[in-house]
């Protein structure tokens, strides 16, 4: 019988389905994701790599040219049959070395085009930064407030359970009516059916939140947030003048835009330059194919620039600059223009939010429970408890929207002045 027992628990612990995938909980506060996130994200990671091909450019732009090696040797000697031959007698061989020389400071002009270039990437990586920054936070306090709403419906389904339960057995004995089971129970449908809805889009924030941090995907997150940071930081104690030159001393993408113009700047500067034509010096050496014997001579070659001065690099590097500075006005109108629509946005949450009593939310849960307890007493009627019943759900649920925006709009002010005037 002990066998038999012992055969019946190994079989349950090895049969398929017995065993589940074990997940690890990260509890998770806003500066523990922006720590991982500024150490795993895959989009910085790879940016950063294009700051270091840019820095790779300066190196080749740091190089001379190498110099070139010529050597000639006869091939086939027809009077002795012979191959190869280098004798004085039987042979002849010439060679010759040269190194090219760019004029105008053309390696200089590179170079410094070169370092604008790493300048470029390094305000591209930052612009970046900024945007996936504004992502994360923005992502981290969506999924925060839609675990809360989350909360309020499994509250909501529990208790819409419970008192189904209550009205089935009433039912059977003839106390209520039919027509009120079924209202309760197309209540708790509606309940599920909006929830599953809330949780479809709170799995893709999950998401979204992991692939910024560079999390697994089988980690289960746990969001914690101080809540001193839904009180700090007036909007309005800030002037507006204030963020503008937060934003035009500080925003990537401004300097990205200017720094582009300097590139085309001196990019036309080294167009210009390669117009005029470099210079190869060469020493040769010839043993009996030239006059005198065993000739040493001393060459030049720069091409003559009758034809083709350059002119189409020139034209397109002046084009360029052009396109770069009407990129500048346009970058100042975007920015001017964000930052006004985030600071006017920012005012209104926040002046709506101060209008809210503070302790609106918890007068309203004692009246739910008040009104649950009415209810069972049968002081008031089930149409007048499922009316307040929702009320308090669509309460809850606007107060949690009305944080999640503000803290939103708190968020893109720190994106649009690319500043952190709140941490």
């Amino acid at each position: 019988m002990r066998r038999i027992c012992m055969l019946l628990i190994f079989f349950l612990a090895i049969r398929p389905g017995a065993t589940f995938a074990q997940t690890d909980t990260l509890s998770l506060t806003l500066s523990k994701a922006e720590s991982l996130f500024l150490k795993h994200n895959y989009d910085l990671l790879a940016s950063n790599y294009e700051i270091d091909q840019a820095k790779a450019e300066i190196i080749t732009a740091k190089l001379f040219e190498n110099p070139t090696l010529e050597y000639e040797n006869l091939f086939y000697n027809h009077e002795t049959k012979k191959f190869f031959q280098t004798s004085y007698a039987y042979g002849q061989y010439a060679g010759s070395i040269s190194q090219l020389f760019k004029l105008a400071g053309k390696r200089n002009k590179n170079i410094k085009l070169a370092q604008t270039g790493v300048k470029l990437a390094e305000y591209e990586y930052f612009d970046l930064l900024r945007t996936l920054k504004f992502e994360l936070v923005n992502t981290f306090y969506k999924t925060y407030f839609s675990v809360q709403s989350v909360k309020v419906y499994e509250e909501q389904i529990s208790s819409t359970n419970q008192l189904l339960k209550a009205y089935d057995h009433q039912l059977k004995m003839g106390n209520v009516a039919t027509k009120d089971v079924i209202r309760i129970k197309s209540l708790l449908i509606n309940l599920k059916a909006e929830q599953a809805g809330l949780l479809n889009d709170l799995e893709d924030h999950y998401k979204d939140l992991k692939l910024l941090c560079g999390l697994d995907a089988n980690i289960s997150l746990s969001l914690t947030v101080d809540q001193a940071d839904f009180k700090n930081g007036l909007v309005d104690k800030i002037p507006y003048s204030s963020l503008l030159d937060s934003a035009r001393a500080n925003r990537a993408d401004l300097k990205l835009a200017k720094t582009d113009l300097l590139y085309n700047e001196r990019n036309l500067k080294l167009q210009k330059a390669m117009a005029i034509p470099d210079i190869e010096i060469g020493l040769s050496y010839d043993l009996k194919g030239n006059y005198p014997e065993k000739y040493t001579g001393l060459g030049i070659k720069i091409p003559i620039p009758l034809f083709s001065r350059n002119q189409g690099e020139i034209k397109k590097a002046q084009v360029s600059i052009a396109a770069a500075d009407m990129n500048i006005k346009k970058q100042e109108a975007i920015f001017e223009n964000e930052v006004f629509n985030s600071y006017k946005t920012a005012l209104r949450n926040e002046k709506l939010y101060a209008e809210i009593d503070p302790a609106f939310s918890t007068d309203f849960n004692t009246l739910i429970s008040a009104l649950i307890k009415n209810f069972k007493a049968r002081n008031i009627s089930l149409i007048e408890f499922l009316d307040l019943y929702d009320a308090y759900k669509e309460n809850t649920l606007q107060l949690n929207k009305l944080q999640f925006e503000r803290m939103s709009t708190r968020a893109e002010l720190n994106y649009v002045t690319g500043s952190n005037i709140f941490k």
